[in-house]
């Protein structure tokens, strides 16, 4: 079992960055594809982003891609998402997700533990 903690939302200007930290904590943290999900008010909660376990691989939504950014430390057991040029329609929670079964999930139902998830907004 993982415990996840997400951490770094916060309220930033539109063009702005943000870096959101996901701390995990259990044993064998390198045995999980990290996910990246975000539910915005009165939304279902959609993919953003994955990584592989190895952290080589790293895949994201179509409306992410130049803008987000995956990545892992499997020696520190955290995940981050850099997010950049930030745009209001991002505003979000958003809620780190580890799989054990998956190989790349892009589903909810693929991964099996959940943080608590932090909150993102963006004004215009």
């Amino acid at each position: 079992q993982v415990q996840l903690v997400e951490s770094g939302g916060g309220l930033v200007q539109a063009g702005g960055s943000l870096r959101l930290s996901c701390a995990a904590s259990g044993r064998s943290f390198s045995s999980y594809v990290m996910g990246w999900f975000r539910q915005a008010p009165g939304k279902e909660r959609a993919f953003v982003g994955g990584i592989s376990r190895g952290g080589l691989t790293t895949y994201s939504a179509d409306s992410m891609k130049g803008r987000f950014t995956i990545s892992r430390d499997n020696a520190r057991n955290t995940v981050y998402l850099q997010m950049n040029d930030l745009k209001p329609e991002d505003t979000a929670v958003y809620y780190c997700a580890a799989g054990s079964r998956v190989i790349l999930g892009t589903n909810l139902s693929e991964f099996d533990y959940w943080g608590q998830g932090t909150q993102v907004t963006v004004s215009s």
